[in-house]
């Protein structure tokens, strides 16, 4: 059975089709997502909570930013923070600590009711002192992946996939993928 990419977020879909190269079912459920930083932990509890809805292998995806100023913290919470805080106030609170540097996360987890499989995905970077550029998806205008002097929202969505977290799980799901058909 080909399994279901579970995500409402168009983004999310867009970015996986284009890493993968190739259309992936996806459908949009409402499920419980557990709190964590971690994001492997978030996937697979997200894995587990969409498959008992579905009974049919499913992928989920879930993203992390972990500032080491902060001690890791937001991590798979970021979206939280970033809801309270806003990205200006967000590259504010970074300003009071001794390092900019983070790492950005993503799990990527395949689940068909016996067996999880996470992929994981990670990339260095830092904070920027402000939100830069326009092609914005979550946190993208804040974050600058090593080796580069721009944000992920000031790069070109091919730029961004050939370097990011999300290229990196999601290239592992699919020789996953490929080596179990």
């Amino acid at each position: 059975m080909e399994p279901i990419f579970i995500t409402s977020n168009k983004n999310k879909l867009g970015e996986a089709r284009a890493i993968l190269g190739f259309s992936i079912k996806h459908r949009s459920i409402d499920i419980e997502e557990m709190q964590s930083i971690y994001a492997s932990e978030v996937a697979r509890g997200k894995a587990k909570a969409a498959y008992e809805k579905l009974h049919t292998p499913v992928i989920v995806e879930d993203t992390g930013l972990h500032i080491e100023g902060l001690g890791g913290f937001p991590g798979a919470l970021v979206k939280w923070m970033i809801e309270g805080l806003g990205y200006e106030n967000m590259c504010r609170v970074v300003d009071l600590c001794k390092s900019r540097d983070a790492y950005a996360e993503t799990c990527v987890a395949y689940y068909d009711g016996k067996k999880m499989r996470v992929f994981e995905g990670k990339i260095n970077g830092s904070i920027s002192k402000t939100p830069l550029g326009s092609n914005n998806f979550g946190w993208d205008c804040i974050f600058i992946p090593d080796g580069f002097a721009k944000t992920f929202a000031q790069m070109r969505p091919s730029e961004k996939n050939s370097v990011s977290m999300r290229r990196e799980a999601f290239a592992k799901l699919g020789r996953f993928m490929a080596s179990h058909r």
